[in-house]
């Protein structure tokens, strides 16, 4: 008989988490774990503090209560350059591009935390390795705007590109980051069907081909239950669910707090 494969210990660990702002609670007690490769989804109504939750992962805001390992380390109370040194990079609900710049240097500015050569040995630009650490960085970023399928947009300047166009340049941005953990908040959020049904391939393929570990949060639930190999179920701060995306959309109280009328027809 083969023997059964021990699972993957947690790349990210998250333990009580509480998230208070001037008396008002964000988050609760919220504990999950991620492993490395997959992809797991947190789903909730709007206010319910997901987006708060990455931004407590990502470093952008320091929790209240609890704490944040990522690969063994402790992270909780490290900056956001520190996590993404580590392998930790994110996209935003709103666009953060540079509008002014072109497409290709925007996927640049995400690898910028990865240059390992400074300011002298970038003035001995051939003698000091400056050149061969450009050329690695440049054909990294081509990789991905190759698998972005972006290739015709790579000079047009960020801000002059339609939303949908927008959204798949700040993925990019974060994918040149080879990020080890990767947090996208509503990825597909303001797209039509064909943006949607693109967006959702790429980040499938992220995940099932690079290997990425990608925590998503997203409110199109027939992308969620299709692509994710976990869920997790937020309501007013607190976790109420988590489990097998199945399992999760059939537990009445996840129903009652968001899926609602729109699972209602959906098989137990």
């Amino acid at each position: 008989m083969k023997p059964v494969a021990e699972p993957a210990a947690a790349l990210l660990s998250v333990d009580g988490l509480t998230l208070e702002f001037k008396g008002v609670r964000a988050l609760h007690g919220v504990g999950f774990s991620v492993r490395p490769s997959e992809l797991f989804s947190i789903i909730g109504p709007n206010g319910a503090g997901k987006t708060s939750l990455l931004n407590c992962v990502s470093g952008r805001y320091q929790p209240t209560k609890g704490t944040i390992d990522f690969d063994g380390q402790r992270i909780s109370g490290r900056s956001p350059a520190i996590r993404a040194h580590l392998g930790v990079a994110r996209t935003f609900q709103n666009l953060a591009l540079f509008a002014h710049m072109s497409v290709i240097d925007n996927i640049k500015v995400g690898r910028h935390h990865l240059m390992k050569k400074g300011f002298l040995a970038g003035g001995l630009y051939w003698l000091g390795g400056a050149r061969q650490e450009e050329l690695e960085h440049h054909a990294a970023v081509e990789e991905v705007i190759d698998f972005m399928e972006i290739q015709h947009i790579r000079n047009r300047p960020a801000g002059t590109l339609a939303y949908g166009l927008r959204k798949r340049v700040e993925l990019a941005r974060a994918v040149a980051a080879r990020p080890r953990l990767l947090l996208l908040d509503e990825p597909m959020a303001g797209m039509n069907l064909e943006e949607k049904e693109d967006m959702a391939r790429y980040v499938h393929d992220l995940s099932r081909e690079w290997g990425m570990t990608i925590i998503m949060i997203e409110h199109d639930m027939g992308v969620v239950m299709d692509m994710s190999d976990r869920v997790m179920v937020l309501n007013f701060g607190e976790k109420i669910a988590e489990g097998l995306p199945a399992e999760v959309s059939a537990r009445p109280q996840v129903r009652a707090a968001y899926l609602g009328d729109e699972m209602q027809g959906a098989a137990p």
